[in-house]
């Protein structure tokens, strides 16, 4: 089977008002997803708040996307299950759907022994009818340390890659040093957007990359320009996505900042399935307004129906903690930053993306 390559989307998941999945625009995502050109779609993510679903639900996302995907791109789904029946029971759905791996994280909640988490992952290879991608996620999941990612890919063919969200660059070279040298078809991902071309440029396949989901022009036109060679481009590309990404993740609660982002790309998002205190609905309300009626002006005719108007001059600040506090340091303090230009920016970047 072919090695795993490409931008894979980490899709949100359409709810209704009353709280359950909205299949019918879940579809119309996933359509227009695959239409934009990404390589392949991953459900059950993240971005796509697996953990706020039942474990049926997360079957049904998956059975959606394989459905509307129709054999056009693979699909590498998420099986973080919190226990190894679990796992293995979406390892043997996702075969039967016909996917193309799984992903697995360490296990979570309990901390582990790296002794331990190698003997987990070496009895999920052995018992799965699909390929497994080693997830490591350290800010929320058992680390998975590359000693052990190394004696898992050699011994183990159904490991088959590893998908990397520590946003450690050293690390990162580290496994595509000690891994692919002596198994080439081993898939090294990443699953931070921050660093997609410089892991590309050393080496790695591509990447889970939320980011494709809300700008997938600007993302593929990034990998497209890799493939081509034309590095200076994709230098560029790269540097302008890094301004994308960090706006997005200081809305408050990730994902949220994705959800907006699909919200103005013209999809019926939903509620969360989280709570938000009045002040944070004002903030996303606020930032949700400004990005729409902007990027109406700037010809994002899908943004027209969220344009409301605002009072810029009584609006709170930009801010809320998100998942980038506890993984990046930010450039500005909350409370220092001015809407308005960052939503300015964010759209010149998106235009030069285009």
């Amino acid at each position: 089977m072919s090695k795993i390559t490409g931008i894979f989307v980490p899709n949100p998941v359409p709810f209704r008002s009353d709280g359950s999945i909205n299949e019918e625009e879940f579809r119309r995502m996933i359509n227009w997803l695959v239409e934009k050109g990404v390589s392949g779609i991953y459900p059950n993510g993240s971005t796509g708040e697996f953990i706020r679903m039942s474990f049926e639900e997360r079957l049904r996302v998956t059975e959606i996307v394989m459905e509307e995907v129709d054999g056009r791109v693979p699909v590498l789904a998420g099986a973080a299950e919190p226990n190894r029946d679990m796992v293995l029971e979406v390892c043997r759905h996702c075969a039967d759907l016909g996917c193309r791996a799984v992903s697995v994280t360490g296990p979570y909640y309990y901390p582990v022994t790296q002794q331990s988490l190698e003997a987990y992952f070496r009895d999920l290879a052995a018992h799965s009818p699909i390929d497994i991608i080693a997830y490591n996620i350290p800010q929320f999941a058992s680390e998975i340390s590359v000693d052990v990612l190394r004696r898992l890919a050699l011994d183990c063919p159904r490991i088959a890659g590893t998908k990397d969200s520590s946003r450690d660059m050293p690390r990162f070279l580290n496994t595509l040093n000690q891994i692919k040298p002596q198994r080439e078809d081993f898939s090294v991902l990443v699953g931070c957007e921050e660093i997609l071309f410089p892991t590309l440029m050393m080496g790695g396949d591509g990447g889970t990359i939320a980011t494709a989901g809300v700008a997938p022009e600007a993302v593929m036109k990034l990998y497209r320009e890799f493939l081509a060679g034309n590095w200076a481009e994709g230098k560029r590309i790269q540097f302008k996505l890094l301004e994308v990404i960090n706006h997005m993740l200081y809305a408050p609660n990730f994902p949220e900042g994705f959800r907006l982002g699909y919200t103005l790309r013209g999809f019926d998002m939903g509620q969360s399935r989280f709570y938000f205190s009045p002040q944070e609905k004002e903030q996303l309300e606020d930032i949700r307004s400004r990005l729409a009626c902007l990027f109406m002006e700037c010809g994002f005719q899908e943004a027209a129906a969220s344009c409301q108007s605002i009072k810029v001059e009584n609006s709170p600040p930009f801010s809320g903690k998100s998942m980038a506090d506890e993984t990046a340091v930010p450039t500005k303090k909350p409370a220092d930053i001015d809407a308005d230009s960052i939503v300015k920016e964010v759209l010149r970047s998106l235009r030069e993306l285009g």
